[in-house]
């Protein structure tokens, strides 16, 4: 049976000790969606909300969410990130923006976290940039798509 890493034997929480890993190239790519009224998503498109560049927004809060994982998650590592990207893609037909957050390092420790931070930043600012006019969105099915390197290897969720 597996266990969990962040318990010690006697089951208190600990940060994991990765001093003796090998530094590898590790990258990880998460995923998720915000829903709401076709209103909401054509003063998006149409660039006309009266805060601004919404999606612009989301993506600089997402990049910098990666920086700040290790201060949200308790024991998440402290890492160098060599790069962060933050995608969106709008679905018209269902009233939706999907977001797709990729990191990169290389390292001691994977960057899973801070790709699946970089997606729920990017959409709480939607959110709250447009909370105003829809406040019935919904986010959802966020998730680690992928993750490569490490000593666990590759993984997919399509695999």
């Amino acid at each position: 049976m597996t266990k969990l890493t962040h318990f010690s034997s006697s089951g208190e929480a600990h940060m994991v000790d990765v001093g003796d890993k090998s530094s590898t190239r590790r990258v990880a790519v998460a995923g998720g969606h915000i829903t709401m009224q076709a209103d909401t998503l054509s003063l998006i498109i149409e660039g006309n909300h009266k805060k601004g560049d919404v999606l612009g927004v989301a993506r600089i809060a997402g990049i910098m969410a990666v920086k700040k994982t290790p201060e949200l998650i308790p024991l998440c590592h402290s890492l160098s990130v060599d790069g962060a990207e933050v995608r969106f893609d709008i679905d018209e037909k269902r009233s939706l923006v999907r977001c797709e957050a990729t990191v990169q390092t290389v390292g001691k420790t994977g960057v899973e976290m801070e790709a699946l931070t970089a997606v729920q930043i990017a959409l709480l600012t939607i959110y709250d940039m447009c909370k105003s006019v829809d406040r019935g969105m919904t986010m959802g099915e966020i998730c680690l798509f992928e993750k490569s390197g490490g000593k666990s290897g590759d993984w997919s969720r399509e695999a």
